[in-house]
């Protein structure tokens, strides 16, 4: 146990420049090396701050939130600061960067907190504590890294099955930790099929591991089994693996109390409040962010609400729905109110402002649900489509849809029909909470835009993210994706 007190006591950063593969510790500052990994519940503390990389600004605290939304087509830029406008355009190389991002709230890059869940799963088993946490603990940080590698995947990856001219690479995969320079070493991508594999392999094991969570409660701050399942089923349909999404799906809906009519979601008076209600009363697995998380100046600067809302005077207020987004939904669709009429200095005619956002907590402050029920109804509905179960994906689609002030979908929709109002749904249930991109990219689709910007065949090199340039010249294992050779 003593190689990891030393690491994850005494600074730990491991100096190898550009290398962030090769990973850093931060510094617990308040747990020593007697008491704070002597036993099970010092590594608690450690994977309950891992949870805190899931926050930073550079991940689901801002950018998986938003850039997803303005690489497709539900955003638009209404004020230039310089943030998105090259992913709005799809420039070269402006796409979304989770490999080596700048050191935000203690966190460079994703491979620091796969690092630390790899310190977790190996340092726990040397420790003295009550089977249940350690277990727990276990549980979470393979849900986790899971998380984490499934983010990294389809960044910089092709889905399995779904790749172009045969490139299947993916991203580095790393399982044990990296505690000093005798343990550093340069390696090259796997493959998509082995990043998969080790993910759904982490979320089973999660879910054998982890306690259940109730919907509506603060349990759903940090991983459960019916959270796992619900990733687990959301990777499956990535995969392809449809029937397997569509019975997963099935079991995390057991697991919550979700029923197939739909009890359990949100009824259309009670969802845009639900945006603003801690936590969200739909959340399967939500980040819980504290005022004392932030500096006096990250709400301003960084946060969701600041960028897409001016419901506070300082607010950066730079992007807003686009006009095609708006114009998707139908009549009576209570989503179309999470979208406020307002206008901004600089901005021509009327823009809107997001009622999902709203800094509700104060000061630009709010909780970020990641997984959310509806999800499990839509990812549902589609796995049934793709395994010809058109009748039950039609029945989940109007279990959401008519929670969402709509009808229920008329048994004559099939085929083209019902996969587009397929995503149609996911589109607007979701929109500003990351998918919109990724939805399109995963079912080989090209990507669809705004106004004048054209679209992204789904053959364009643009598609996958490139390599940090730095990464590349440090690591000559390491190739680029096509196109940014």
């Amino acid at each position: 146990m003593k190689k990891y007190i030393k690491i994850l006591t005494l600074g730990g950063a491991l100096a190898m420049s550009a290398c962030s593969d090769l990973l850093d510790t931060e510094p617990r500052q308040s747990l020593t090396p007697e008491s704070g990994f002597a036993d099970a519940s010092g590594y608690q503390s450690l994977v309950l701050a891992t949870y805190g990389k899931v926050r930073s600004f550079n991940y689901y605290g801002q950018t998986m939130m938003i850039a997803p939304d303005i690489l497709a087509d539900n955003l638009r830029i209404i004020a230039n600061t310089g943030r998105y406008i090259g992913q709005e355009a799809n420039a070269d190389r402006a796409h979304i960067n989770l490999w080596d991002f700048s050191n935000t709230n203690n966190f460079r890059g994703i491979y620091s907190g796969i690092n630390e869940a790899n310190i977790l799963l190996e340092g726990i088993e040397e420790v003295e504590g009550d089977e249940s946490l350690k277990n727990r603990v276990k549980g979470e940080a393979h849900f986790l890294r899971a998380l984490f590698y499934f983010d990294l995947s389809r960044v910089y990856g092709y889905e399995p099955g779904r790749e172009v001219n045969g490139w299947d690479r993916s991203v580095i995969i790393r399982t044990t930790p990296t505690l000093g320079f005798s343990d550093a070493d340069f390696r090259a991508r796997a493959s998509n099929r082995e990043v998969y594999d080790l993910i759904e392999s982490d979320l089973q094991t999660a879910i054998g591991l982890l306690p259940t969570a109730e919907t509506g409660t603060s349990a759903v701050y940090r991983a459960s089994k019916g959270a796992a399942e619900a990733l687990l089923a959301r990777v499956y349909l990535y995969d392809a693996k449809y029937a397997e999404a569509a019975a997963m799906a099935t079991q995390a809906m057991a697991t919550f109390g979700l029923s197939d009519s739909g009890e359990g979601l949100m009824s259309p008076t009670e969802y845009v409040a639900g945006f603003s209600t801690f936590p969200n009363p739909e959340s399967l697995f939500e980040i819980e962010i504290r005022s004392n998380d932030w500096s006096t100046v990250d709400g301003v600067n960084n946060s969701v609400c600041s960028l897409t809302s001016n419901v506070f005077s300082s607010a950066q207020f730079i992007v807003t729905a686009s006009d095609e987004l708006l114009a998707t939904y139908e009549e009576g669709d209570v989503r179309r109110d999470t979208w406020t009429a307002t206008t901004r200095s600089g901005a021509d005619g009327t823009v809107y402002r997001s009622e999902k956002w709203t800094g509700s907590k104060g000061d630009f402050l709010e909780n970020l649900p990641i997984i959310r029920a509806a999800e499990l109804y839509l990812i549902r509905a589609e796995a049934r489509f793709r395994t010809g179960d058109a009748a039950g994906s039609r029945a989940d689609l109007s279990a959401l849809r008519t929670n969402r002030g709509l009808e229920a979908v008329e048994s004559g929709v099939t085929g083209d029909q019902l996969f587009n109002l397929i995503l149609t749904e996911r589109r607007v249930e979701f929109a500003l909470e990351g998918h919109r991109f990724f939805d399109l990219k995963r079912n080989g689709l090209d990507i669809t835009k705004h106004a004048n910007f054209e679209d992204v065949p789904y053959s364009d090199y643009r598609i996958l993210a490139p390599l940090p340039q730095e990464e590349l010249i440090l690591n000559e294992t390491l190739e680029d994706n096509p196109g940014y050779n």
